[in-house]
């Protein structure tokens, strides 16, 4: 009785969706606007992004979906769906009443196979048209509806394209194509007529008959459409048997072996790159992200993965510690500022390994004294120069005037040339220096070497603690990244014209138009002679510098600075070539963790990890097979020093003491000018003559020359041009502490 009943109710809807349309436009008479076709949504598709060679490095996506065109998809796989979902799909008018009074009755007998009642056509109007609406009797009608208006706007073959485009697999597959990946790691074109069978049987529930989660409920389905196929007469009883022995069910997601899906830190920080610090693909975030993950993109990025697996090899120089201690490297291209190579740490690993200390802004020990440097020459400084670097200098604090900044460790210098005290990383002579150029220009100077997308004055601080011009600069108290090290360098190798670093050389959106490419004129942030007189005195960290041990025999004219962090908590060295900037990073990526006595080190004969041991190592292990192929490229000779070398001295800090003779009577000479001519020093050979008579020496009280500064104050704060002169008197002057 029961089946009676329920047959005569399936006739009735059968009945009702046949005359849909007239029942639809009798219960919409009401409506003064015509029942209009809806636009179907452009197709989601998955962006990839290539290395410098073309090779494929990342693919982005929400739902896998990979659009085919109907004429690139094979007959075999046509004929296998439309055996299983819609045989009469070439005859109907978009809805079948005989096929779903046939699936309706059949449907009823337990041990039959399980058959739709849908056609291909009212699916697509399902899936594009009618997500999210009530399941109702208006719902049906409306499906049969849109059907038929569909059938009228489009051919049988854009419909099918639309379907096996947009019908869902499970495991995230939208599509034949992701479909034939995720299953069978294949595409569309190689799928065989079995395959696809098995594929069109997943159709009407993709969870409930997925084969990797729901393996017992898969086989059955998958006996169903064997025999479904059998009764179709496209399998012989015997090849149905076969299949349902020997067909081995799909048991986990696959790709196309051809293709990545690996996430890296490169491609990881693409991906926020696109999405949060640049508008390339959109002004809003959801612009941003739609674009990014549904809009079939092509990017084409600056990794170069030949230089990247040349790192990464290069980083295993750090001897392993079971992952408490790591190595980032990232290397730009000198004239370009191109990212070549970024290395954030071992490897990434999904909630494991996901910080890219690449990026990741660490104290940077003496390192950060290149920028003082350049800083200086800009100011008119010059490597012959002298300056105090006798260790426990007291020197001012701006920040907390009552309590002066003091160095006690680090090397202890003496009073010698300013390329001498850049050599040996003298802590006190460039903590004076950074005083003596300014500590507003001194920062000012490392926000245009290194400016970046990561590092920009105005930036807000819940994105990065800004840079400050505090007296402990110099020492390495400032947070900065391996990228904004090797942003720095850039700048320098390039002759003072900085191009900020970059991912992407350009994008193509899904139909091939060239929707972005790269263009960077640059910013001329050092005079090309300041630039040159910089490097030429970095050169003498690698030959006879704290970088000597492991750079002294590199093979291409370089050039760079050492760096090690209080309590050896982090290791730098960043340096570069004309054709590679490059910085690399030692330390624990959790903490500030001292790198003493840690006894995988002490067994690589390093008990206290400094910038130029394994930091240094690391860059010569990178930049040597990174240049194997490399001309030899040597920068210009600097300029010729414009001025007699000086003696720079701290406004404020030291003063310039005047030296008299004895004058009879007690007559006191008058207070020597604010401004003293330098004295061109004797020839080499020569010395000054002896004075006419030999009197008792008298000192003056010393008297500050720059009057604008009072006594235990810095460079006025306000002063930020870089070539504003710096305070210095001739070498035969003489310098004592003011009082």
């Amino acid at each position: 009785m029961a089946l009676v009943v329920g047959a005569g109710a399936l006739l009735v809807t059968a009945v009702v969706v046949a005359v849909a349309p007239r029942v639809w436009l009798i219960a919409n008479a009401h409506e003064e606007d015509p029942v209009v076709l809806p636009e179907f949504e452009a197709l989601a598709q998955r962006t990839y992004a290539y290395d410098t060679n073309g090779e494929e490095i990342a693919v982005y996506e929400l739902e896998n979906s990979q659009p085919i065109d109907y004429a690139d998809v094979p007959p075999q796989v046509v004929q296998a769906f439309l055996i299983v979902e819609d045989k009469e799909f070439f005859n109907h008018d978009g809805v079948n009443v005989r096929s779903l009074i046939r699936a309706t009755l059949s449907n009823f007998a337990s041990d039959a196979p399980q058959q739709g009642a849908s056609t291909i056509t009212m699916q697509v109007v399902k899936n594009d048209f009618l997500a999210g609406l009530e399941r109702d009797g208006r719902y049906k009608l409306l499906q049969a509806h849109y059907a038929r208006m569909l059938e009228k706007e489009l051919t049988k073959e854009e419909i099918l394209e639309r379907y096996l485009n947009t019908v869902f697999f499970g495991n995230n597959a939208y599509g034949i194509q992701a479909a034939a990946e995720t299953y069978f790691g294949k595409t569309a074109q190689e799928l065989t007529f079995i395959e696809s069978a098995f594929l069109a049987g997943l159709v009407r529930s993709p969870s409930g008959f997925d084969p990797i989660n729901e393996p017992e409920r898969s086989r059955a389905r998958w006996l169903q459409i064997l025999d479904r196929l059998e009764t179709e007469e496209y399998l012989t009883e015997d090849d149905a048997d076969t299949l349902a022995e020997d067909f081995a069910l799909p048991s986990r997601v696959r790709t196309i072996p051809t293709r990545t899906n690996e996430r890296t830190y490169f491609t990881e920080a693409l991906r926020d790159y696109l999405l949060n610090r640049t508008t390339i693909l959109g002004d809003t975030y959801q612009e941003r992200y739609n674009l990014l993950f549904r809009g079939g993109l092509r990017i084409h990025t600056t990794l170069d993965q030949n230089l990247q697996r040349a790192a990464e090899e290069a980083r295993n120089v750090l001897p392993d510690t079971q992952g408490r201690f790591d190595a980032a490297i990232v290397s730009l291209d000198s004239s370009s500022g191109a990212i070549r190579v970024m290395v954030g740490g071992r490897g990434f690993r999904p909630n494991e390994r996901e910080v890219n200390m690449a990026l990741s802004p660490r104290q940077t020990g003496s390192s950060i004294k290149f920028f003082i440097l350049a800083a200086a020459i800009q100011a008119g400084a010059q490597a012959g120069d002298i300056i105090d670097g006798v260790r426990g200098c007291n020197l001012p604090n701006p920040g907390n005037p009552s309590e002066p900044f003091e160095i006690r460790g680090g090397a202890g210098g003496s009073v010698t040339t300013l390329e001498q005290q850049t050599w040996s990383s003298i802590n006190c002579a460039f903590a004076r220096l950074s005083q003596i150029v300014g500590l507003n220009r001194v920062v000012d100077t490392t926000y245009r070497m290194a400016e970046s997308p990561y590092l920009y004055r105005g930036q807000p601080v819940d994105d990065r603690v800004p840079i400050e011009p505090f007296a402990s600069y110099a020492t390495g108290a400032n947070e900065m990244s391996p990228l904004d090290m090797a942003a720095g360098i850039q700048s320098l190798a390039n002759e003072g014209l900085h191009k900020q670093p970059y991912y992407i050389d350009r994008i193509t959106d899904a139909g091939g138009e060239v929707i972005y490419r790269h263009f960077d004129a640059g910013t001329q942030v050092l005079d090309r002679g300041a630039a040159l007189r910089t490097v030429d005195i970095l050169k003498g960290v690698l030959t006879r510098g704290t970088a000597r041990q492991q750079l002294r025999e590199f093979g291409h004219p370089a050039f760079g600075k050492t760096g090690t962090q209080q309590d050896n908590t982090n290791a730098w060295f960043a340096g570069g070539t004309k054709q590679l900037s490059t910085a690399v990073w030692v330390g624990d990526p959790d903490a500030y963790t001292p790198m003493v006595n840690i006894p995988e080190f002490v067994a690589a004969g390093v008990g206290k990890v400094q910038g130029g041991r394994f930091p240094a190592a690391i860059w010569k292990a990178f930049m040597e097979p990174a240049h194997v192929f490399q001309p030899q490229r040597e920068w210009d000779a600097p300029p010729s020093p414009q001025r007699p070398n000086a003696r720079l001295f701290l406004p404020g800090n030291e003063c310039v003491l005047q030296v008299v003779g004895f004058v009879p009577g007690g007559t006191v000479p008058p207070d020597p000018s604010a401004t003293i001519a330098p004295v061109p020093p004797p020839a080499p050979g020569e010395l000054p003559p002896p004075p006419a008579e030999t009197l008792p020496p008298q000192t003056l009280p010393p008297v500050p020359i720059f009057d604008a500064v009072e006594v235990g104050t810095t460079i006025p704060p306000d002063i930020l041009d870089p070539n504003a002169p710096l305070p210095t008197i001739a070498n035969s002057g003489v310098i004592g502490p003011c009082r």
